[in-house]
């Protein structure tokens, strides 16, 4: 076994050793694929979203060196159909490209380098395990020659595709020398069909766009934006954390509240697997991506100055979801033209999830891109986040509405009503305010600050169209729950009889602390907002 050609199954033997979540239905596409002209797939999910298993599995499945029988057949992909075909049938060449950006950097190697340096490893371990290629002089045709010899064409599987075009994110020719190395296997009719039984490459990107195209056109790509038939193996489905949860005994109500809300094609409730699995090892809920290098990133992107994009991120905060137009978006980490390609990238990190929702007009059908924050982990980090920025609208939001808990715990509703009013008169207001639905998207814009100390819980009661907002303290804090009720051309008190009446929602009833009710109504005559306080206590 090789590291780059042919690296066998020891990798995937041992991941499926310890809690191994059955994803080998993936292979079935990538069979499907080979012999047809769809043979070349590029896949990209965030980090820690199980890529490199992903890459391991192919590995051993395909590679010739080995026999995976006893690996695989205990698995779903041993059922279909095309199993024995292309079981451990090809040659294999692994790479992960991470390790020759990192190892580029580590010997001051310029990354301009990397394609010779990639050349190089793969032909070294070519000809020592087929001496008779020793006189060739290029790579493509070292490979050319070794599939004629052996008869067997090559599974490409190629992990952290896009590490160097994020590592020479301002180094242009750095980036266009990879390109076409990559076009020299992928996009090369003296080799392509000759050679490659498939490509499966991995990163977090997509494949880089060149003056508005693909730079390596005949890729089939399948992102967070649009994975169609690869959607349930971007990360765990429910199901699959369902039976994790029940096998180790842990609670899947929490493990759903902290890293279930990626949508992602028609899958709408999927999970990080590596937070999930950190959850069931430790026996913890918590924010698992924070250690991740994903997270550095995160402040960088906050506090671009991209018009409008600091509204977005105050709006994704307070729990709304906002329209992207993901289009534009070049697949880089560099380039950013507009703010719905910052937006962008932060789907393709994680940071957001991403929907498409379809309307009909008339005969006509328009997707509209709708991007949200997805889970309680995600959203732990955009609050930790949200004091540390230094956009001066963001602080200045900030601040405001740190003043605005203090008035509401200590009762001064003069002050709450006037916050609220401050809110409906800045540049977070929505356009059009004319019903309760506006009236509680400023009261979550006002209240923002308060998603570092409380979980907040939306509720509209069927047929009423009233949208309550509840605030419950984070476990071990010395705050007040807090039940909100809006009234639009109704009194404030109305809201506080219809909280009562309520007996305060489901949400509290395990609830033994202080309670603070709060209605605030807003009357669309004197355009003036009214709020009343009271104080309850459950013990």
């Amino acid at each position: 076994m090789g590291v780059y050609l042919n690296p066998g199954n020891d990798g995937f033997a041992r991941i499926i050793s310890d809690n191994y979540v059955d994803k080998t239905g993936l292979i079935s596409l990538i069979n499907k694929a080979i012999g047809t002209t769809k043979n070349l797939i590029c896949i990209s999910r965030p980090r820690r979203f199980g890529k490199s298993y992903a890459a391991q599995m192919l590995c051993a499945y395909y590679d010739k060196s080995c026999d995976s029988h006893d690996l695989f057949g205990q698995f779903n992909i041993s059922r279909d159909a095309g199993y024995e075909t292309h079981l451990n049938r090809y040659h294999v060449i692994d790479l992960d490209l991470s390790g020759f950006a990192a190892g580029a950097r580590k010997n001051a190697i310029p990354l301009q380098n990397i394609p010779m340096l990639i050349d190089a490893a793969i032909m070294e371990e070519v000809k020592s395990y087929y001496p008779e290629l020793s006189s060739q002089k290029e790579l493509n045709d070292c490979l050319l020659e070794l599939v004629r010899i052996t008869g067997t064409k090559i599974v490409f599987v190629i992990d952290e595709w896009d590490a160097v075009i994020r590592e020479a994110k301002d180094d242009e020719e750095a980036q266009a020398r990879y390109l076409y190395l990559l076009r020299g296997w992928f996009k090369n009719n003296n080799f392509t069909p000759k050679a490659v039984a498939a490509a499966y490459l991995t990163g977090i990107l997509p494949i880089k766009k060149d003056r508005s195209q693909s730079a390596i056109s005949d890729f089939q790509e399948y992102s967070m934006l649009d994975p169609l038939d690869f959607a349930e193996y971007v990360g765990f489905t429910e199901e699959e954390v369902k039976k994790v949860c029940e096998t180790s005994g842990r609670d899947f109500a929490y493990m759903k509240m902290w890293y279930d809300g990626y949508t992602v094609g028609d899958c709408r409730s999927i999970y990080n697997p590596y937070s999930v699995m950190q959850a069931i090892e430790n026996g913890k809920f918590k924010s698992y991506w924070k250690k991740t290098s994903a997270a550095e990133a995160l402040m960088t992107y906050i506090d671009m100055d991209q018009d409008g994009l600091q509204e977005d991120i105050a709006r994704l905060i307070a729990g709304e979801s906002i329209e992207v137009d993901p289009d534009s978006f070049n697949n880089d980490v560099e380039t950013f033209t507009c703010k719905d390609d910052v937006l962008t990238l932060l789907i393709h990190l994680g940071y957001l999830t991403y929907e498409e929702i379809k309307d009909s007009y008339g005969e006509d059908e328009v997707f509209t891109g709708l991007a949200r924050i997805p889970n309680e982990e995600i959203r732990t980090g955009f609050e930790k986040l949200l004091r540390k920025a230094r956009h001066k609208d963001l602080i200045n939001l900030v601040r405001s509405s740190d003043r605005l808990l203090e008035d509401t715990l200590s009762g001064n509703e003069e002050a709450v009503a006037a916050a609220i009013r401050k809110v409906h008169d800045s540049e977070y207001a929505p356009t059009f305010y004319n019903n309760e639905q506006s009236l509680r998207y400023v009261v979550k814009m006002a209240y923002i600050s308060c998603v570092d100390q409380y979980a907040k819980v939306e509720e509209v009661p069927s047929g009423h169209g009233v949208a309550d907002v509840i605030f419950l303290p984070k476990r071990n804090s010395p705050l007040p729950a807090m039940v909100i009720e809006l009234k639009w051309d109704r009194s404030a008190e109305g809201a506080i009889r219809q909280i009562k009446e309520k007996g305060y929602g489901k949400l509290l009833e395990q609830y033994g602390g202080e309670v603070i009710l709060a209605g605030i109504s807003y009357d669309s005559r004197s355009k003036e907002h009214t709020c009343v306080i009271e104080f309850m206590n459950k013990g």
